[in-house]
């Protein structure tokens, strides 16, 4: 398996070894679910780059509206995490 070698601020440092969590497998798992983010950032841009090519782009008024629910959505979500 290649190695990197990779810098902590002194914060993270301590606070691994206090807790004694296993650094390199923390290190690894962080990497995939930032590959994995940024697939799905890769899939959705696509996704709407299609969407848009086939029925054109929104109207202001689609994007309000889009906008109010997406607020609803969000201070619903906030709501039931409370």
């Amino acid at each position: 398996m290649p190695r990197i070698q990779v810098y902590l601020p002194d914060d993270l440092y301590r606070a691994v070894k206090e807790r004694g969590l296993p650094a390199s497998a923390l290190l690894q798992e962080a990497v995939r679910v930032e590959l994995r983010r940024l697939q799905l950032l890769e899939a959705t841009d696509e996704y709407v780059a299609g969407i848009t090519a086939e029925a054109g782009e929104p109207s202001p008024t689609d994007l309000a509206w889009a906008q109010a629910l997406v607020r609803r959505v969000t201070q619903h979500a906030g709501k039931a995490a409370s």
